[in-house]
């Protein structure tokens, strides 16, 4: 892609080539007006039928036993997503595409049903999601989150979320009978307090006020929440840690993490290129502080690593944390889930026997 202005409203600026396709086309520079222009189509929605929707997740590194993605791509735009990569799998770009075309899975909540009540299911806290967020604008289309939770309790089944979106409350009526049975953790990702940064980093997620106002409103009914604080950014973000976790703390929160930003794969060219028409005066502060948190490279996988990085800037992120835990979680953890009440309601109902 050319030099071009940064537009408003998308994270990414560029549609990276999608490795698993033989031809690329490599045609004329676009003229600027021509690619806003296509910046500012329409969200696609692509309805895609998957045989399976339960995805079995083995690092260490994640903590989840099984995901499960009602969408694939997501529309918030956030730059540094980790989960773009997984939509070159479905014939797409990481960029642009990522939040324009957005595949919809209607069957997920009757394959979710299917799945839970086999004799040999064995419950362990599903996450929602892993490469979406399950709660972003499409949601509000075709509640497909929503139906998994009715499923979920139907069948008393632990489950995590994970989101940034307010749209989590639309469905407290279904969170707090979850919550009720220990069967739910809600987790609201925190990225920032300053709403201009929040603006250009996540162009179509929550504010900042509304974020904090629903972590708020799910701690008040009782909903076990907790606070990602994540992606940590070094020179854009990390100075802001133990603020957000003691505001955190302030509306409820009843523990916290972390990540340090890793740009694997496509993700590097897009956030690159995006910051240096986004923050330009910052962009080489941030990218080479990004570098020290992972050897020298912008992306990380190694196993322990790659989630907190190493280094000197890494170890300072890690003693914040620890500080803010200590500071402001010593006394607080979210309940253990109730893992033995589903396979008394395997047939949707209360078995005796």
């Amino acid at each position: 892609m050319p030099d071009t202005p940064y537009f408003k409203g998308r994270g990414a600026q560029i549609n990276t080539p999608n490795p698993y396709h033989k031809l690329v086309y490599d045609s004329a520079p676009i003229p600027a007006e021509e690619w806003e222009e296509s910046l500012q189509l329409a969200t696609e929605y692509i309805p895609v039928h998957p045989k399976t929707i339960l995805n079995k997740v083995d690092s260490a590194d994640v903590g989840m036993g099984f995901s499960l993605n009602p969408y694939q791509g997501c529309e918030h735009g956030c730059i540094y997503c980790y989960a773009r990569n997984t939509h070159t799998y479905w014939g797409y770009s990481a960029g642009v595409d990522f939040e324009q075309k957005i595949l919809v899975k209607k069957d997920v909540p009757r394959l979710l049903t299917e799945a839970i009540k086999k004799p040999n299911w064995k419950a362990v806290p599903i996450m929602l999601a892993g490469n979406t967020d399950c709660y972003q604008p499409a949601e509000r289309e075709f509640k497909i989150t929503r139906q998994i939770l009715e499923v979920l309790w139907k069948y008393r089944h632990p489950v995590g979320m994970i989101t940034k979106n307010s749209l989590v409350l639309r469905d407290l009526d279904l969170l707090k009978h979850l919550a009720s049975e220990n069967l739910v953790h809600v987790c609201l990702s925190i990225t920032t307090l300053d709403e201009d940064l929040r603006q250009v980093l996540e162009p179509r997620t929550a504010s900042v006020k509304s974020r904090f106002k629903t972590l708020k409103t799910l701690a008040d009914n009782n909903i076990p929440v907790m606070a990602m604080l994540a992606p940590i950014i070094p020179g854009l973000n990390d100075h802001e840690l133990l603020p957000m976790a003691e505001r955190a703390a302030e509306m409820g929160a009843g523990a916290i993490g972390y990540q340090i930003v890793r740009l694997n794969g496509d993700i590097g060219p897009i956030f690159e290129d995006w910051i240096h028409k986004a923050l330009p005066d910052r962009a080489d502060r941030v990218l080479n502080r990004i570098r020290d948190c992972h050897g020298g490279q912008l992306n990380d996988s190694r196993p322990g690593l790659r989630m907190s990085g190493d280094g000197k800037i890494a170890d300072i992120i890690a003693q914040q944390y620890q500080l803010a835990k200590k500071l402001y979680f010593k006394d607080k953890k979210l309940p253990a889930y109730n893992l033995e009440l589903h396979e008394q309601y395997k047939n949707g109902q209360l078995s005796l026997f």
